[in-house]
């Protein structure tokens, strides 16, 4: 009997370790919350002191700290380690607040990151700069990027997307506003078309002009026709649209001229230089414009079509280096984009301030996007696998840079969103000769429709 109360025990344990390992595996939120928190936060309180002298994080206490230890418990004077705030649990990880001693910079608890994790059993450490002499650091519990699971609160608003999920579990914003012109890399099937799909759905809702280029016959962009303002789906349309985008650029700031007759007592509210400062009423709506595979406009055969590109090139570097203050962002999208493109394309380059790459097919592309900025995202770009498409190296022209992963979304939904919010398209009376025609909807076709399931199912 006792032989058998053993068995029993035994392959109650083995399968409660192989349940835990599957649910590790197959929901790795649900282990957190279960196991991976409680654990976490013994590893953490039972060794922050000796982890942080390990780390190098600790520093001598301050001579009246170290007469008191002497005086109250008579035993030698240890390095004190930065103080420590409340642990705040999430469903992915750990926050911590932690305020540096003297001498201490946020840099030297970054460099020690990879040794925390490994410390305290967790997926990652991130260090953040709160304010000076405090840091927060980021604990994540298992790898966010590998499903994609958008936070329920998303700090958004107009011209601030949410579009991604960062490896801190933190919503990837694309505001305009801050980074007006962004250019997005990425080879074949790397996830390039997710990343602008979950753009174009989240602006949709948005009182927002929404413009496309896609000189793939539209293959891209013509899904979301019902929702575009313009769309150019060849060489020569995008050569027509963009001199019409110039002359409304041209047309906003002479607007924002009109507004700026300062005489003397002019309140400061009224005092302007872009269209974000113009009364609710006066201002005209934002313009993003979206160039899907921007090498096709820079590619020529003939003489003829090289004074095209020419042309086009010139306007779109001009929008690139105006249009912020008119309220036009661009949005350039393309699997190489360098000066083997031509005349101009280093010069727009420069004045795309951030950057998206995706997974690309060289090491050379990965220095197109991010090389000229940050340097050291270039090989984080180069290592992203095959079988994770939409996961994504982000910075911008402030060094910055971070993964990001796109969630998942079907052309089917993206395109009914655009369908749903097609009345929300504003009245850019320039753009009207470029709008897409959009045939009606079936009568069947305008509702779901129920249908029976096999017996099967």
């Amino acid at each position: 009997m006792t032989d058998l109360v053993t068995w029993a025990e035994l392959g109650g344990s083995l399968a409660a370790i192989g349940g835990a390992a599957y649910v590790r595996h197959a929901h790795p939120a649900a282990y957190w919350s279960t196991v991976g928190l409680p654990l976490s936060v013994v590893r953490l309180l039972a060794s922050y002191s000796s982890t942080m002298d390990a780390c190098g994080l600790t520093v001598e206490p301050s001579r009246w700290r170290a007469l008191a230890v002497r005086a109250a418990t008579r035993r030698e004077v240890r390095p004190v380690p930065p103080r420590r705030g409340v642990i705040r649990p999430t469903t992915t990880g750990l926050r911590m607040r932690l305020r540096l001693a003297p001498g201490q910079e946020p840099a030297d608890v970054a460099a020690s990151a990879e040794r925390l994790r490994h410390a305290w059993g967790v997926h990652a450490v991130h260090v953040r700069d709160v304010k000076p002499g405090v840091v927060e650091l980021r604990l994540v519990g298992f790898d966010v990027l590998r499903k994609v699971r958008m936070p329920r609160r998303l700090d958004g608003g107009p011209l601030r997307i949410p579009v991604g999920l960062r490896e801190d579990a933190t919503a990837f914003l694309r505001d305009y506003r801050a980074v007006p012109h962004e250019l997005v890399l990425g080879a074949t099937l790397s996830g390039k078309s997710m990343y602008l799909r979950n753009l174009l759905t989240r602006l949709a809702v948005q009182p927002v002009a929404l413009v496309g280029i896609d000189c793939k016959r539209g293959v891209e962009l013509a899904p979301f026709a019902p929702r575009l303002s313009a769309l150019a789906t060849d060489p020569d349309q995008a050569a027509e649209l963009l001199p019409a985008l110039v002359k409304e650029m041209e047309d906003r700031y002479d607007l924002i001229k009109a507004r700026q007759g300062i005489a003397p007592g002019t309140p400061e509210e009224l005092i302007t230089s872009d269209v974000w400062g113009l009364p609710e009423d006066e201002r005209p709506a934002p313009i993003v414009l979206f160039i899907d595979e921007v090498a096709e406009l820079f590619l020529v055969a003939t003489r003829k079509e090289e004074e095209r590109r020419d042309e086009m090139v010139t306007q779109l570097i001009r929008l690139a280096q105006l249009g912020r203050a008119a309220g036009i962002y661009l949005e350039v999208c393309g699997q190489r984009f360098g000066s083997e493109l031509g005349k101009g394309a280093t010069m727009l380059r420069a004045q795309l301030t951030g950057r998206v790459c995706h997974r690309v097919n060289d090491e050379a592309s990965a220095k197109m996007a991010l090389g000229d900025i940050a340097p050291e995202a270039v090989f984080a770009a180069c290592a992203i696998a095959a079988e994770l498409p939409g996961l994504a190296v982000v910075g911008d022209t402030s060094g910055g840079w971070s993964r990001i992963r796109t969630p998942y979304l079907s052309l089917a939904d993206a395109a009914a969103t655009c369908r749903a919010t097609a009345d929300l398209a504003p009245d850019v009376p320039a753009l009207h000769p470029f709008r897409p025609y959009v045939p009606p909807m079936p009568v069947e076709a305008s509702g779901p429709v129920a249908t029976a399931r096999p017996v099967t199912e």
